[in-house]
């Protein structure tokens, strides 16, 4: 996998690295990978590989919607093997499982994504057209990833792990999604992720009213 660098990617991250509202931020980045093997890729897809062999030779599993029926399909397992492998670059310190992860990975549409875009980043829409004017964040949003790889051709996929297994988690976080934009063809692959963080929390101003709450409460105890 190599980092792919992209000028429509770059204004949008310009603008995402921090939207601040006072009490809360939101915040986000997009990312373009080649899904070409460099460096320790192939062995690292291999071992992917071997863990799901591995899986599925243990599995006995029928359902036709369980993990081991949908990574029976070379097609499947590839595109999850892309998918982790970007994972990995962008927390290369992080451990991620296939198996498990594929249990987080949820195929999307565009319209899919759209509601949730449009529900989550309205704020941060309104900014953008102040800033920039024109078409709406959305709008530019669209574009660049279709500059970058073709969402008419593209697989989006939303990234949903249990909370204390999501390395994308910051401190403070309000709600959080992570998307990535696949498209087969080009080998191409985009992650997005947005969030809104608490600034209270982010800056241990809560952590500190706390304290300080707890201490008055001592203040007038005999210890």
């Amino acid at each position: 996998m190599k980092f792919l660098e992209y000028t429509p990617l770059d204004r949008l991250n310009d603008f995402l690295s921090r939207v601040n509202f006072g009490e809360r931020t939101i915040k986000g980045c997009l990312e373009a990978y080649s899904c070409k093997h460099t460096g320790t890729d192939k062995k690292l897809s291999l071992s992917l590989e071997h863990e799901i062999l591995d899986y599925l030779g243990k599995s006995s599993d029928t359902d036709s919607s369980s993990p081991a029926e949908y990574l029976l399909s070379r097609s499947s397992r590839k595109t999850l093997i892309y998918l982790v492998l970007t994972l990995y670059h962008l927390y290369p310190d992080y451990d991620f499982s296939l198996v498990k992860a594929h249990q987080f990975f949820t195929e999307e549409s565009w319209d899919s994504f759209k509601q949730i875009f449009e529900t989550y980043m309205l704020e941060a829409s309104k900014e953008w057209i102040e800033a920039n004017g024109g078409n709406s964040l959305l709008e530019a949003l669209y574009k660049a990833l279709d500059e970058v790889v073709r969402l008419s051709e593209c697989e989006i996929y939303s990234y949903n792990p249990d909370c204390d297994v999501d390395p994308f988690l910051e401190k403070g976080s309000i709600w959080s999604f992570n998307f990535f934009f696949y498209n087969r063809k080009l080998k191409r692959v985009v992650s997005f992720r947005f969030c809104c963080i608490s600034n209270l929390m982010a800056d241990g101003f809560l952590d500190d009213l706390c304290y300080e709450d707890d201490g008055e409460i001592f203040d007038g105890m005999d210890m």
